[in-house]
């Protein structure tokens, strides 16, 4: 069953998110080290948290595995991806692990 990953990167008063760093440099980086292990990837930047309502998420990284031992294979050579969270955003994002099924 396929699995995925979501890294949720919240809007507060205090964060910033460097998006051209993100989509530059941090994603490179979770090909380079977790890629071999990856079906698919989307991201998407938060523009809007409903009519007339700010967005309440700068982004969020969908990453989505054939199956579990993908997912553990690729989390196993994630630390180099973690370690750049600090380079484009201040805060911890959230992060979601779930089956995919739909």
């Amino acid at each position: 069953m396929a699995v995925s990953m979501q890294v949720i990167y919240p809007i507060t008063d205090e964060t910033k998110f460097d998006y051209d760093y993100y989509l530059s440099t941090h994603m490179g980086l979770v090909g380079e080290h977790m890629g071999e292990h990856i079906d698919s990837t989307v991201v998407t930047k938060g523009v809007a948290g409903g009519p007339d309502v700010p967005p309440s998420i700068h982004a969020v990284a969908t990453i989505v595995f054939a199956d579990q031992a993908a997912m553990n294979a690729a989390l196993a050579k994630s630390g180099p991806v973690v370690g750049d969270i600090p380079n484009f955003y201040n805060a911890k994002p959230t992060v979601l692990f779930g089956e995919v099924v739909a």
